[in-house]
């Protein structure tokens, strides 16, 4: 390494060499922008695809005679009401959130858009994670049942009602997890501006 000291102008340089660090180029931040904009399109496809799952889901059983039916679906449980309009309201985000991913693509060095893009996506993560969880926990005492409070496990009966949103669970939870991948990947992005 090669380090010149400046006494000319009585100031010592910090550190010089022949082998500076270098910030990214601007390619390097236009592949991250490309590949924010590849998992927010599979995120908003999980996303509808769970709320789309749940709202879908139903399925009645009959009980001594035609006229005298049982029915489960979505909106008999408030958990699956919170996660269905949650899964909704982050699908629409991000659609609308993708201009201002073309717009890093476009632009890679600008860092308002990507600034924007993490605050509105961790409040994002958090409702997503959020609903998945509470309706996770719901599913469980489905398909399990609680013998403490004489819970019965209702997804014996209504096995395709509760395939379908435990699928739908599953979704969301990755699309939560996308979402968190995508702070990671705009704060890297960040900090290299």
């Amino acid at each position: 390494m090669e380090t010149s000291i400046n006494i000319s102008n009585g100031k010592a340089p910090l550190s010089t060499s022949s082998k500076a660090v270098q910030q990214p180029t601007r390619g390097v931040k236009k592949g991250i922008a490309i590949g924010d904009f590849i998992i927010r399109l599979c995120a908003m496809a999980a996303t509808m695809g769970a709320a789309i799952t749940v709202g879908l889901a139903d399925q009645s059983l009959p009980f001594f005679t035609q006229f005298l039916r049982f029915q489960a679906q979505y909106d008999d449980i408030p958990s699956l009401v919170f996660f269905m309009v949650a899964n909704a309201i982050v699908t629409g985000y991000l659609v609308l959130s993708l201009p201002f991913s073309v717009i890093c693509i476009i632009r890679p060095l600008a860092a308002t858009p990507r600034l924007l893009l993490v605050i509105f996506d961790a409040a994002m993560a958090g409702l997503t994670i959020a609903a998945g969880s509470a309706s996770a926990s719901i599913i469980y005492l489905a398909h399990n049942g609680n013998p403490n409070t004489n819970w019965l496990p209702f997804c014996q009966q209504f096995g395709d009602f509760c395939q379908a949103v435990s699928g739908a669970v599953v979704g969301s939870l990755i699309a939560g997890t996308l979402l968190l991948f995508l702070l990671i990947l705009s704060a890297f992005a960040l900090k290299r501006s």
